[in-house]
């Protein structure tokens, strides 16, 4: 056994040696990546570049236009029977313009990589150039899943399932650079990890009319300023206390420049983040009893518009465990830490509702390279080594579940 076990340590020593050697080679897909950005579903440029990537390492299993858009699912077929396993990477950017100062600078106008997508997809690229060519090595199949349009609803994660993108496939994992984490640190979150992001519109009809005369309206404003005091009782009486949910309240529009005329109309808009499906069917379905009746209330009338986002993401306990302790023994105990959940939205969860897996964080911050500006931001930058070390941990997934002891 003792043999074994060598061998497979060994086996992952190759791989990580190769990864290594590759690291230039990522940066400047990176970078090429960074220059040349494409905003969700227009990403044509990016795509074709990544499948010529894929075909240059000797990968002919190759799906184009997967989904409602531009994804990519490729295969490397493992020599001897076993699992399935798929990495994820996105790759659109954001309609941003940026503000950074580096010979890589975005070429796109009012286009930019603000969330780090150029390394997910540089860091996938060489993860399978490494492992391209490694059939004899596995026991099971890899999927490379590069996804469209992570940044815009609808997002390309659920049409791309929906395509078969998941089809035979046993376990899912994709990671995320992480600004606020310390670069080259691995963070995990057990269980729910993200939230479901969804949105609503709420259009209000008073009448309108003279502010001398209130008697004669229905006065729109009213009903708005009470119906947002009155949607935040959907968390705090609606919802299970121990099932985290938020409703916010972004806009509330009405009237015009007059100080002397009641408005006809009025509009609110926000989101609401939620992990567990009840509580989302739950505010969904008492938000538009609630703003019906508020406005009867007050002799108006509305109407809800409510748009459901990403589904939420939740880290299966079982396949999370084993990465713990996979990363700990790979690159020691401080290497990886767990973080708080989020109400942040993000469209991974499309697949883990599908397959058990895991969705990691890989820190990108490192205030020697100024790479310190959160997520969406038009000076948003990273520490490269993230992705040495996020090719590292998916290749440490592969050889635990693809090569045999």
């Amino acid at each position: 056994m003792e043999h074994v076990k060598t061998t497979v340590e060994k086996t992952y020593a190759r791989w990580e040696k190769e990864l290594e050697e590759n690291y230039t080679d990522t940066v400047a897909m990176r970078r090429h990546l960074h220059q040349h950005p494409e905003p969700s579903f227009e990403e044509k440029e990016t795509a074709a570049y990544i499948v010529s990537k894929l075909r240059s390492y000797g990968i002919t299993d190759i799906q184009e236009n997967v989904g409602n858009g531009y994804g990519i699912v490729a295969k490397v077929v493992g020599a001897h029977p076993g699992p399935t396993i798929a990495f994820r990477a996105d790759f659109d950017a954001l309609r941003i313009q940026e503000e950074n100062d580096v010979p890589y600078k975005s070429q796109n106008a009012g286009v930019m990589h603000a969330c780090g997508h150029d390394s997910h997809t540089a860091t996938l690229l060489s993860v399978a150039k490494v492992l391209a060519n490694k059939a004899e090595d596995l026991h099971g199949n890899l999927v490379l899943i590069h996804q469209n349009a992570e940044e815009v609803l609808p997002g390309g994660a659920k049409s791309m399932v929906e395509a078969g993108a998941m089809a035979g496939v046993d376990y899912v994992f994709g990671q995320h650079v992480q600004s606020s984490l310390e670069a080259e640190k691995i963070g995990y979150t057990p269980g729910y990890a993200m939230a479901a992001a969804d949105f609503f519109n709420i259009s209000i009809q008073g009448k309108g009319g003279h502010g001398a005369y209130p008697h004669d309206t229905v006065d729109s404003v009213i009903i708005a300023t009470k119906m947002v005091d009155a949607l935040q009782t959907l968390v705090s009486r609606a919802i299970n206390p121990l099932h985290p949910a938020v409703v916010t309240v972004s806009t509330v529009q009405a009237g015009g420049e007059a100080n002397n005329i009641i408005a006809d109309t009025a509009m609110i808009k926000g989101t609401v983040r939620t992990y567990h499906e009840e509580a989302r069917e739950t505010i969904s379905r008492e938000m538009k009893v609630l703003a019906e009746s508020v406005a009867a209330m007050y002799h108006g009338t509305a109407d809800l518009t409510y748009i459901r986002g990403y589904d939420s993401v939740y880290n299966h306990p079982e396949e999370t465990t084993r990465f713990v302790a996979l990363m700990k023994e790979k690159f020691g105990e401080d290497s990886i830490t767990e973080r708080e959940a989020t109400m942040g939205g993000e469209d991974f969860g499309y697949f883990s509702k599908v397959r058990p897996g895991t969705f990691f964080n890989v820190g990108g911050l490192n205030p020697d390279l100024e790479a310190t500006f959160p997520h969406h931001h038009p000076r948003f930058n990273i520490d490269e080594k993230a992705m040495l070390v996020a090719g590292k941990a998916f290749l440490a997934i592969a050889e635990d579940y693809l090569v045999k002891e």
